[in-house]
């Protein structure tokens, strides 16, 4: 028999729910709020059918654009070809999760802001941008003793008879 092609073709391992996650779906799925604008991943929940997405949106990151009663719109890029398309697919609650994916920038923010305004009681300009790590800096290796190896002639004859 040949594979098949349908909507939910090779779904098998990625729509079932994770080691002991199986059960019942926590209320904080439902109880979640998400604005126009947040970004959120999309997770598929195999035990709810219901505004299921496509299999190709699983474990994708979007931008929400619409929000329903229990559903909510999300924005996704998606490749054909050669150039990106940004899809818009309504998904329900229970197949989506807040996105991490700008949790370091609202900290990193959050600190500039507070090293801004200590540099401002004292009068200091500070720069708050990123700098990349550079090189290690360089050092004398001290105490180090030197040994010279000479190899040892090999000789075809001895060897033949079994050794030295």
């Amino acid at each position: 028999m040949p594979a098949g092609h349908g909507l939910r073709s090779r779904t098998r391992d990625l729509f079932s729910r994770g080691f002991r996650k199986k059960g019942y779906i926590p209320l904080t799925t439902y109880l979640r709020t998400y604005k126009v604008g947040d970004y959120v991943d999309v997770k598929v929940n195999g035990a709810i059918h219901k505004g299921m997405p496509h299999k190709f949106y699983h474990g994708r990151t979007g931008q929400v654009w619409n929000v329903t009663k229990r559903a909510i719109g999300v924005e996704i890029n998606k490749q054909v070809g050669n150039r990106i398309i940004r899809k818009r697919i309504h998904v329900r609650v229970e197949h989506v999760q807040p996105s991490r994916c700008t949790e370091e920038f609202k900290l990193r923010k959050i600190n500039n802001d507070k090293l801004k305004a200590e540099a401002k009681a004292k009068g200091v300009v500070i720069s708050t941008k990123r700098q990349p790590e550079g090189p290690k800096p360089g050092f004398m290796v001290e105490g180090a003793t030197l040994e010279t190896v000479t190899p040892i002639p090999y000789d075809v004859v001895n060897d033949l008879k079994g050794g030295y």
